[in-house]
């Protein structure tokens, strides 16, 4: 039975892509209406992006999805690097969004922070996941 569920979770991480999709249009949409609505836009990025990562947290993690991927997580300094790296990243962005939730009365800016607080979101699943790769796939360096 846990086996359907991690099946049917890991089918359901594949909406990342359209979401995905979806911030990708918000970031070029910018360059066809002149710049009018950028800040609205990074926004609408923002949260669709930290959407579709989380989405991706979904995924199995017994399995690599690429060749690059299995080579950061198989070698254990590689993977620590990259886990420091992220963790750093994640948190300076929920950080961010939370200086500009509570300093930003109104505006673009406090819009923005809601975003960067949904894609820090989505981060910090996606170091979880990060975390389970290196140690389902982490091999010692030879």
């Amino acid at each position: 039975m846990n086996h359907s569920f991690r099946k049917i979770f890991h089918t359901i991480s594949y909406l990342q892509y359209p979401l995905m999709l979806v911030a990708i249009f918000y970031a070029f949409r910018p360059y066809t209406n002149g710049f009018s609505s950028i800040w609205t836009d990074f926004n609408l990025v923002l949260i669709y992006a930290g959407l579709g990562i989380t989405l991706s947290t979904l995924q199995d993690t017994s399995k690599v999805q690429n060749t690059l991927s299995k080579k950061v997580w198989a070698n254990k300094k590689l993977s620590k690097f990259f886990l420091i790296f992220l963790t750093f990243f994640t948190f300076t962005i929920i950080g961010l969004g939370l200086y500009g939730m509570l300093s930003a009365h109104q505006g673009p800016f406090k819009n923005m922070s809601i975003g960067t607080l949904i894609f820090g979101i989505g981060m910090i699943g996606f170091l979880k996941i990060g975390i389970e790769m290196a140690e389902n796939h982490g091999q010692d360096p030879s």
